[in-house]
C-alpha cells in the first residue's frame, strides 16, 4: 500500500516458509516430466499437513474460521493513499520474479488494470514453462487481485 510517500508492503509468508523446507526433491526436477509430477504429489500431500494448524499457515477458502488466524494491523485512514489486496500468485511479478517493484505493480494495476498484471505476470512464466529460472510447484497460479484507491486525491 502507499502510505505517505512511501510503500508499506504486509505479507503472510507462513505458506512459503512450510514449503521451502517440503520443496527440495520438487525443485530438483523440471516442471512437466514425471519425476516432477512425482515429487510434486509427494510435496502436496506433505504440504497438506499443515494446512489449517498453528504450526502451518491457514487457508480461510478451505476453512472460513482461519480467517481468525490471518495478519492484521491498523493504519490511519488519512495516511493510506492506494492499497491493493493481492494473493501470492499476483505479487509474483515482485516477490518471486524480480521483475518489477512494489511501487511500479501499485502503478500497473492502477493505470493499466488487473488483466495487465495478469498478462505479464502469464508471460514471464511462460518464459520459464519447466521452472527452471524460477522454481514453482505449478506453471500458472491464480492472480486474485483488488485496488483499493481513495475516489479523490487526498488521503483519506
Amino acid at each position: 500500500m502507499t502510505v505517505g510517500d512511501g510503500i508499506q508492503v504486509i505479507t503472510d509468508d507462513r505458506e512459503n516458509a512450510v514449503s521451502q523446507r517440503l520443496r527440495t526433491d520438487m525443485d530438483d526436477t523440471a516442471n512437466g516430466t514425471p519425476e516432477h509430477d512425482a515429487a510434486l504429489a509427494d510435496f502436496m500431500t506433505r504440504i497438506q499437513e499443515h494446512r489449517n494448524t498453528p504450526d502451518g499457515f491457514w487457508v480461510a477458502a478451505a476453512k472460513p474460521e482461519a480467517a481468525q488466524h490471518s495478519l492484521t494491523g491498523t493504519l490511519p485512514a488519512q495516511s493510506i493513499r492506494r492499497a491493493a489486496v493481492l494473493t501470492n500468485g499476483a505479487t509474483r511479478l515482485v516477490d518471486r520474479f524480480g521483475l518489477t517493484t512494489w511501487p511500479n505493480l501499485l502503478d500497473l494495476l492502477q493505470y493499466a488494470g488487473p488483466a495487465e498484471l495478469i498478462h505479464r505476470t502469464r508471460q514471464a512464466e511462460a518464459s520459464d514453462p519447466h521452472g527452471q529460472r524460477w522454481k514453482r510447484r505449478k506453471n500458472h497460479r491464480r492472480r486474485d487481485r483488488g485496488l483499493l484507491q481513495p475516489l479523490r486525491s487526498q488521503p483519506l
